[in-house]
């Protein structure tokens, strides 16, 4: 899964500019950059965007691991922890399957900025599609 690939398959994706940095079934990595029009008072990223990537990004890691016969997969439960504010350079949302089943996949997303500081960190449970 690239870039391209994944904005014909979540548009939102193409809205935000996401970018696919990496892309297996162990681990998915996508990138947001700060931008202004993404932003809150004061130049702060929006928790709607750092939350749209960390979804993304945990879609697609649920995606890469469906099982043969799954139509696809949606979010069922989202939690969203939002610990540090990012205010410029580019957030990188790493997401890593913690269960994978037959109706279920768990995946767990670190956002972190530029610095290495984990600005956010997202468990979310996504159903599989027969």
């Amino acid at each position: 899964m690239d870039t391209p690939a994944l904005h014909a398959l979540v548009p939102l994706a193409a809205t935000l500019a996401l970018r696919v940095a990496a892309a297996a079934p162990d681990g998915v990595t996508v990138e947001l950059d700060h931008r202004p029009e993404l932003c809150t008072a004061g130049g702060v990223l929006h928790g709607g965007a750092i939350m749209a990537l960390a979804d993304t990004a945990g879609a697609l890691c649920a995606y890469l691991n469906l099982p043969e016969g799954a139509t696809g997969t949606t979010t069922v439960e989202s939690k969203t922890n939002l610990l540090a504010a990012v205010r410029g350079g580019t957030l990188t949302a790493s997401a890593t399957p913690l269960h994978v089943g037959s109706r279920l996949v768990v995946v767990e997303t670190e956002l972190r900025r530029d610095d290495g500081r984990l600005a956010a960190k997202t468990t979310q449970t996504q159903a599989v599609l027969a």
